[in-house]
């Protein structure tokens, strides 16, 4: 049973910097694509960077520059490094994974089927809370 939990969120000021960590349990990590959506008040989810299945990673154009994925494989960690936070980066967090035999397309990770029911990303963590004021 594939398990993942974030942490790090937390209240920041404008400018300032966070480091999300998604920790995986249940399976063997570099078996997943994995990666990070939010979710900010009265929006819809949105993507914001994953490893795809050849360890190549992606990230959204809103928050590249700023937004840094990595992964620490031997812990079974997966990060978002943020820096220069603004008011409009303030959502809940949340963890994706899929087994790399079914890792999505990447177009597949930005459209709503990513994170709906039944849809392409079918491994989520409860999420992690980022506000920035």
């Amino acid at each position: 049973h594939v398990q993942l939990v974030e942490s790090g969120g937390g209240s920041v000021q404008v400018g300032g910097s966070l480091r999300l960590s998604c920790e995986a349990s249940g399976y063997k990590y570099n078996d997943y694509c994995m990666g990070w959506f939010r979710q900010g008040p009265g929006k819809e989810r949105e993507w914001v960077g994953h490893f795809d299945s050849d360890g190549a990673s992606s990230i959204a154009d809103p928050v590249k520059g700023r937004f840094t994925i990595s992964k620490d494989s031997a812990k079974n960690i997966l990060y978002l490094q943020m820096h220069s936070l603004k008011p409009e980066d303030t959502a809940m967090y949340y963890c994706a994974a899929r087994s790399v035999g079914w890792c999505p397309l990447f177009e597949h990770w930005l459209g709503k089927r990513a994170y709906t029911p039944g849809g392409y990303l079918t491994n989520w963590g409860q999420g992690t809370q980022v506000t920035v004021s």
